[in-house]
């Protein structure tokens, strides 16, 4: 992921990373590093990579070469161009890549056009290797699954929970937000006290970018027992629980930090851990950076919960937003070489020394790292919150169509935050939309 996408600023982890002057290893060398490494000494592979993954892109890079000899050579590039530059890759004959990086939610697309390789086969070969029932399962299998097959392997789980300013909750006799009506009265009342001093009661992450404003919004779908298709995949936008996700971004919007719309990873990050806003919704990385006195205001006073929930009395619900897997390239020459770098990079092993590395910008993908003493060590608040969210959290189609339809639904999210439609318009034109790409 590039630092800007349009006008805004993007890169949420090179926002963190830079307090701190870089990557501070919490345990780096501290872990066994996987058995099954082979001799690659005088080989070379090129792995392209988001952008918000260069700095874990790089610690993969030296870690292979150390074991193994293989040189990589990592490409960064930007989140909105990742898919198009594989496409791009493999249709063109290029074929710089052997390995690369792609958001989960374009792993139908990608297979269907040819641009990844099936690893179904492989994975039974070396099961052994790289244990595959060790992957959460919301994980492993939204992330990997294709049209009975599987695709890649995931190294960057990604799921939404809700921090918050203890200091500011505390000076206005407040609890965390059980309900999305709860979430926007508190935000009201926090900004409507505290913006006279550039403080407001949350920051709404509303950038016109899927990853952005897709979350923002399926969160809400979550909390109110909603899904993006129904149970025979067709678009599932004009339910009640859809509306009243979409009612729910519109009204807590006014009271956010200004403005939503122009609200992406390098505005909200910096008011949160400056103590500016008292609510986010982000990934469960953040809470490790709140703690780093390098980069954070807000030390010891922030804590973190499960989303809320559409209505009293239900149970929270995530959502996975983001989460990126590692696929071979149909067009690479090195194959074999490429499943080695992929094994060991997402290996048991390796995940947990990521994961327990600030600045890495990594998540759990397996079960072992996420109930592992060192990640509970490392950021107890933040696995006890992974725990809690990885489990059955709501996934975003992977089918081929996937890609676009999310840009539809974020075309309309924007005109409802920038008041040009209402929530209940924005719904019904992004259902239209969806039924169209769908057929």
């Amino acid at each position: 992921m590039s630092d800007k996408i349009g006008t805004s600023g993007f890169s949420r982890r090179q926002v963190l990373i830079a307090g701190a002057g870089g990557v501070v290893a919490a345990s780096a060398g501290m872990f066994p590093r996987p058995s099954f490494a082979q001799d690659f000494a005088g080989q070379e592979l090129n792995v392209m990579i988001v952008q918000p993954h260069a700095v874990a892109g790089e610690m993969m890079a030296k870690a292979f070469e150390e074991a193994t000899g293989a040189k990589v050579n990592v490409t960064a590039v930007p989140y909105d161009q990742v898919q198009a530059q594989a496409t791009l890759d493999v249709q063109s004959g290029a074929n710089k890549f052997d390995v690369l990086d792609y958001w989960y939610i374009s792993v139908g697309a990608m297979a269907d056009e040819g641009i990844i390789e099936d690893v179904t086969d492989l994975i039974k070969r070396d099961a052994a290797e790289i244990q595959p029932d060790d992957f959460i399962p919301s994980i492993y299998d939204t992330y990997t699954n294709h049209a009975g097959r599987r695709w890649g392997l995931p190294y960057d789980g990604d799921t939404h929970v809700l921090f918050y300013n203890k200091e500011i909750f505390d000076r206005h006799g407040l609890g965390a937000p059980k309900t999305w009506e709860d979430y926007a009265k508190t935000a009201e009342l926090i900004t409507n006290a505290e913006s006279a001093n550039g403080i407001y009661g949350a920051a709404m992450l509303g950038f016109k970018v899927p990853v952005i404003i897709g979350s923002t919004f399926v969160n809400r779908l979550a909390g109110f027992g909603g899904s993006l298709l129904d149970g025979n995949g067709n678009p599932n936008l004009l339910s009640e629980s859809a509306m009243g996700a979409a009612a729910a971004m519109a009204d807590v919007a006014p009271h956010c930090l200004p403005t939503p719309l122009e609200t992406a990873f390098d505005q909200a990050l910096p008011a949160f851990l400056g103590g500016k806003v008292a609510m986010m919704e982000f990934w469960t990385d953040l809470g490790v950076y709140a703690q780093d006195a390098g980069q954070s205001k807000i030390v010891d006073k922030w804590e973190v919960v499960q989303m809320p929930t559409g209505y009293p009395g239900q149970t929270p619900l995530a959502a996975l937003n983001a989460g990126f897997c590692f696929s071979i390239s149909k067009g690479s020459k090195k194959k074999e070489l490429a499943w080695e770098f992929m094994k060991w990079v997402t290996s048991p092993q390796y995940s947990l020394e990521l994961l327990t590395t600030t600045g890495s910008g990594i998540d759990p993908t397996r079960l072992s790292g996420l109930n592992s003493d060192a990640y509970k060590a490392f950021a107890p608040k933040v696995q006890k919150a992974a725990k809690a969210s990885l489990s059955g959290a709501l996934a975003w189609p992977t089918n081929p169509e996937s890609p676009r339809m999310m840009e539809a639904l974020s075309d309309q999210l924007a005109a409802m935050l920038a008041g040009e439609k209402s929530s209940e318009d924005a719904m019904k034109q992004t259902q239209a939309a969806w039924e169209r790409l769908l057929g």
